[in-house]
């Protein structure tokens, strides 16, 4: 079957895996996004057009992540990939854990799901078991997928998810900073194990943090508390470590953004969010990029261009 001549528009908002203490579980769509216009070519090539984050940066042929995952989307369902022409605009910054590894996927197979309409059946588990694959973990993918707050686990059958809505009270905000963390790199921070005591203690916030989101944002500074994963990364990313403490020293719920070194602060209300913006900007040490954001809902979305 030919694809040729099929366009489509996609969009991808960015991530923020773990929120303190669900590591590797919990994940937030933001109001932040990569858009990108995916058009299927007779040529058998790839050719991308970067604009804004990673412009001149990430690479313009098939090894770029969004082609690259399109293509293996066509493969994971049975068809032969066309020739692809990709037009990104991306706004998600890269390497400072909001998630921008996991949107690339993401685009890719929303894209190969766009182009395959008619031909291909995705299921929410068909789409997050390519996507997993691919990235090498739901926690990110899933939000990006799906919207919300989502809980993500692997189980015999595969990767699963539940998708969540948080309460309309909870006011994202972002700090990022001039610099970056490569996932890997925060992954060989942390230990094979962990005491009894800090599991147990991070299994209690989770559960807290679900509530927490769900129907009592009031409680999401102690719902944020984690002791399983960030201390240990603390060494390699010390503005975030310092401007975390400052914040939670002023009752702001802060944790690291996924890997980091971004933080998310997960404010009760848009007044929250305003002080916490004004505390870093007067007393933080170094320089942040706040971005005051929405919880998006939606996830990944795609149409057709005719």
């Amino acid at each position: 079957m030919s694809f040729a001549g099929r366009r489509v528009s996609v969009k991808v908002p960015a991530t923020s895996a773990n929120l303190g203490p669900g590591f590797d579980t919990l994940g937030l769509a933001l109001s932040m996004y990569d858009e990108l216009t995916v058009t299927a070519t007779a040529e058998k090539r790839v050719t991308v057009d970067v604009h804004g984050v990673g412009e001149g940066e990430v690479a313009v042929d098939e090894t770029n992540l969004v082609a690259s995952s399109a293509i293996a989307t066509f493969a994971a369902v049975g068809h032969e990939a066309p020739g692809l022409h990709i037009e990104a605009h991306n706004a998600i910054p890269h390497g400072r854990g909001l998630g921008s590894s996991g949107a690339a996927v993401v685009a890719g197979i929303a894209a190969a799901k766009g182009l395959l309409e008619g031909s291909v059946t995705f299921t929410e588990e068909l789409l997050l078991g390519i996507a997993s694959e691919l990235e090498g973990h739901p926690d990110n993918v899933a939000p990006a997928l799906f919207g919300g707050l989502t809980i993500a686990w692997t189980s015999a059958e595969g990767p699963r998810h539940k998708k969540l809505m948080a309460h309309r009270g909870v006011s994202p905000l972002v700090f990022i900073p001039e610099t970056t963390l490569s996932t890997r790199r925060a992954r060989e921070l942390h230990p094979v194990n962990v005491p009894h005591a800090d599991a147990v203690f991070n299994v209690s916030r989770s559960a807290l943090l679900v509530a927490a989101m769900l129907q009592s944002p009031e409680l999401l500074f102690h719902a944020t508390e984690d002791k399983l994963h960030q201390s240990y990364r603390a060494a390699a990313m010390p503005e975030t470590t310092e401007t975390i403490a400052l914040l939670r020293a002023n009752g702001h719920a802060a944790v690291v953004s996924g890997a980091g070194p971004s933080i998310l602060v997960l404010c009760d209300g848009p007044g929250e969010r305003l002080e916490a913006a004004r505390l870093v900007d007067n007393e933080a040490a170094t320089p942040w990029r706040a971005e005051m954001l929405a919880v998006d809902f939606k996830g990944a979305t795609v149409e057709a261009i005719l």
